[in-house]
């Protein structure tokens, strides 16, 4: 399915230069679930955005089902995302006038999707991820988990067949999370390749390969049966629940804000490339 070879992907920051990725060589089939693990700066989101689409290597190639992306246009580019690939962020990137419905609608908008199959689809994954009855909802008036269930299921609206996901779990409390993990792993189940950046070692255990970056380099590939969860954790009080969601909300501050509008502002953009 995909095929990395010689990718590299260098910064220039003032007089130096930054090598993000260096050499990466890395082959990934249909239907796997992979972790990909590191410490900060050593390269994993931008693995991620590379795979994505959202980025392009200084030198290297990539290919995706024996087509060699790197070679399209940025329109192309922008197909093969909009058809091929869902990605799920910390911060869930839902804009915030749209109810849910309205939100996991928009690729099928893009994509020129006639409206009632728009409607039979989403219907379906408001169901299928228990949010039927948030549909007409705002994401300022869904909880954390909820607004993750909606992200995903925009990504997996156009059962696209690879899902990235950076950090998922990042802004959740651990309930809220085992139950977003939990539906990542039954879309892989289902046959979707997943991915997920993380910097949880629970979470990164559970993949059945496990990739280790350090300074823009691939350092482990293990592949192995996933770690069993914890069944012996002991589950969060109401208190500590309270302040997770409180840290959550502290999280969504002015950066974060202005980085989900300039998200935004790419939409239109993109769909004037697509239908240009």
């Amino acid at each position: 399915m995909i095929e990395l070879r010689d990718i590299n992907r260098v910064f220039d920051v003032g007089d130096e230069q930054v090598h993000a990725l260096q050499d990466i060589n890395l082959d990934i089939a249909d239907g796997e679930y992979i972790s990909i693990m590191g410490p900060s700066g050593s390269g994993k989101s931008t693995l991620l955005n590379m795979l994505g689409l959202l980025d392009q290597p200084t030198s290297g190639s990539y290919r995706l089902n024996d087509t060699n992306v790197t070679e399209l246009s940025d329109r192309e580019q922008a197909n093969v995302r909009l058809h091929n690939i869902g990605f799920v962020f910390q911060f869930f990137h839902l804009v915030p006038r749209l109810s849910a419905a309205n939100n996991i609608e928009l690729p099928l908008i893009l994509a020129g999707i006639e409206p009632r199959q728009r409607q039979v689809r989403v219907t379906r994954l408001l169901e299928q991820l228990s949010i039927s009855d948030r549909g007409q909802h705002r994401p300022d008036q869904l909880s954390g988990g909820q607004r993750q269930r909606v992200a995903i299921a925009r990504a997996t609206v156009m059962q696209p067949e690879l899902i990235l996901a950076d950090e998922p779990t990042g802004n959740l409390d651990r309930a809220s999370g085992e139950d977003v993990v939990e539906v990542l792993e039954e879309l892989n189940r289902a046959g979707m390749t997943l991915l997920v950046v993380t910097h949880d070692p629970e979470l990164g255990r559970r993949a059945k390969r496990r990739i280790r970056m350090v300074d823009g380099c691939i350092t482990e590939d293990i592949r192995s049966e996933p770690a069993q969860a914890d069944s012996t954790a002991e589950p969060l009080t109401s208190e500590q629940v309270q302040a997770e969601q409180m840290r959550f909300d502290n999280l969504l501050n002015e950066e974060a804000l202005e980085q989900l509008q300039e998200y935004q502002e790419q939409v239109p953009y993109n769909l004037r490339n697509d239908r240009s």
